[in-house]
């Protein structure tokens, strides 16, 4: 006759923000699950405007495989979109076309200031680049380097990625109401 199996009795749960309830469960907060989910399926835009985009290409190779960080598809609508990635100069005359995507893009929305060129203006020192596009969008992560090495990209999508974990997941109850 065969034995009968006896299954672990589960542990209750304890007081704190995150608790586990046995060893298949795991209660958390709704904002921290949503935080984890949209930090692993980031879809970038890539605004690809000068010598910075050969490193960008370079992302999707296997020595770096930017798709374990969920972002190697890139769309090429605002509209899909959640992380525009301005790469290399803007000139004033783009500067209006950079906006107008940006506004496309759904909330939320990210922007990465890719190299030198986008984040400061670069070595180009005249009245037609745009000195840093953080007088157009809001930025939310500078890669430095002229043009940056894949590894510093990788470090500023992870610095992302901790920013959206951190970020409150809901709009204010105050918003929500109007």
């Amino acid at each position: 006759m065969a034995k009968p199996i006896s299954l672990p009795r589960p542990r209750l749960a304890t007081s704190g923000e995150e608790a586990l309830l046995g060893d298949a469960v795991v209660v958390t907060r709704l904002d921290r699950a949503i935080g984890w989910a949209r930090k692993y399926s980031i879809f970038p835009y890539p605004f690809a405007t000068a010598c910075c985009a050969m490193e960008y290409m370079s992302l999707s190779m296997s020595a770096y495989d930017i798709d374990r960080f969920g972002a190697l598809l890139p769309r090429f609508t605002p509209r899909q979109a959640d992380l525009l990635m301005v790469i290399g100069t803007v000139t004033m005359r783009q500067a209006p076309i950079l906006r107008r995507v940006y506004e496309q893009m759904a909330e939320p929305k990210w922007v990465m200031a890719f190299g030198a060129c986008a984040s400061t203006g670069g070595f180009y020192d005249n009245y037609t680049t745009l000195p840093g596009i953080d007088l157009v969008v809001p930025v939310a992560v500078y890669v430095p380097g002229c043009p940056p090495r894949p590894e510093a990209v990788l470090d500023g999508l992870m610095a992302l990625q901790r920013k959206i974990q951190r970020e409150k997941q809901f709009p204010p109850r105050e918003a929500a109401a109007r």
